[in-house]
């Protein structure tokens, strides 16, 4: 199978002004390179077909009305003779796509982004808002046709070296290229090669372990949690492309990157948000982000509840164990699930959830709670059934609270 995108309908990702908020100072149409802003006695407009997403005109306007965004269909797209007679911005129309929009006007996701998205977020129950004080996430900035190179600062492994699984932490270093994400988000890697069929390998996807300024903040990186893939899901022997790539590349050597990619699977950013976080092996990693952030900017007096529950086969097969078990219990409340300690009975996810039902129950009654799911395909089953069993027990009712809270923004699972 060819990696090469298809064209499917066509999503793209808008640029716009804020009439409300504009202040009209020209700031925005002298900085832009490609003359895409323009203005009446009225308003300020971008010209979708002139854009070209380098965000040069977003740092210098004063007010942020510059920094809108729309999602819609090429065909669709607000043309200027629209945008020059709005009072107020339009709202977001539902995407009946669920997959991330296209940076710019004349880009799709390819084949494999989409196929990867929709399979890991299946488990939810259908598509999920991102929460309401998320920050504005970009996506699709760098595409296969032209990539992102980002060099090795780092490839440290995380599990014990007699563990049966190779998991490494790695930093990408971008140099001067603009890659911004956020907590949840993903990158795709372009793994060198071809296939058995003589074709470009397929993107794989990976979920971003750093928080938004960075592993190391104001140095232009990010971070991955990669696990060395030897077996398939029957155990049979397998090298995993991109995995094994990954893994063995060194300091300073070169990597191709695409992306980001997510719209959903994003931390909120309001005070005494509390995050509920579940998930097993390499599904760490956007926990380890949202974590990390709220670590960076902690403030106990307004800052909500850390609720963590980490599963894998041993301690020494938990990715970030030594950093877990360091972290204050005032900041994070740890529940970690080992299912082949020798001499120690099996602890999955879902037991200790149940465990802990009372003050798992109490942050599903609080609005101000949200959940996030990250790990192997079928472990959102148990989890969902822990769950249940905890509503029942404590007078909620889970089937209709999890449509509730997934249309809230408040519920986000990706499973792989």
């Amino acid at each position: 199978m060819s990696t090469a995108p298809t064209m499917q309908a066509t999503i793209v990702r808008q640029h716009l002004i804020d009439p409300e908020i504009c202040i009209r100072c020209n700031t925005c149409e002298e900085t832009c390179p490609v003359d895409a802003i323009s203005h009446d006695s009225r308003n300020y407009v971008v010209d979708v077909e002139k854009c070209k997403f380098c965000y040069n005109c977003i740092s210098p306007c004063p007010t942020g009305a510059i920094d809108n965004w729309r999602h819609v269909r090429a065909e669709d797209a607000y043309p200027l003779a629209e945008q020059l007679l709005w009072d107020t911005l339009p709202q977001q129309l539902a995407m009946e796509d669920s997959a991330p929009a296209a940076a710019g006007s004349a880009v799709v996701l390819p084949d494999d982004v989409e196929r990867i998205a929709a399979a890991s977020t299946a488990g939810q129950g259908g598509v999920a808002p991102p929460p309401w004080s998320a920050a504005h996430p970009y996506v699709n900035l760098y595409s296969i046709q032209k990539p992102a190179v980002a060099s090795i600062s780092g490839n440290f492994r995380l599990t014990a070296e007699d563990a049966s699984s190779d998991i490494r932490h790695i930093v990408l270093d971008f140099g001067n290229a603009s890659f911004p994400v956020l907590e949840g988000q993903t990158i795709g890697i372009l793994a060198p090669g071809l296939d058995a069929n003589g074709k470009p390998h397929h993107v794989r996807l990976y979920s971003v372990a750093s928080p938004r300024d960075g592993e190391r903040p104001r140095y232009n990186n990010l971070s991955l949690t990669v696990k060395r893939v030897t077996t398939d899901h029957e155990g049979a022997p397998v090298r995993g492309v991109a995995s094994n790539f990954l893994c063995d590349l060194k300091k300073g050597d070169k990597v191709h990157v695409v992306g980001p990619y997510g719209t959903s699977f994003l931390m909120p950013n309001h005070p005494g948000s509390n995050l509920l976080m579940i998930c097993t092996g390499t599904g760490s990693a956007p926990m380890r982000a949202m974590t990390e952030r709220r670590r960076r900017k902690y403030v106990p007096a307004e800052d909500g509840k850390l609720m963590l529950f980490f599963g894998a086969r041993t301690p020494g097969e938990l990715p970030y164990f030594g950093p877990l078990t360091r972290l204050p219990k005032e900041f994070i409340d740890i529940n970690l699930a080992f299912s082949r300690v020798p001499d120690q009975p099996k602890h999955y996810v879902q037991d200790l959830i149940r465990a802990r039902g009372d003050d798992v129950a109490r942050l599903l009654r609080d609005e101000n709670t949200y959940l996030y799911l990250c790990g192997l395909k079928g472990m959102e089953t148990g989890v969902d059934e822990a769950f249940n069993d905890i509503c029942g027990r404590h007078g909620l009712d889970w089937k209709s609270l999890r449509t509730e809270l997934l249309q809230q923004g408040r519920y986000h699972v990706e499973t792989y």
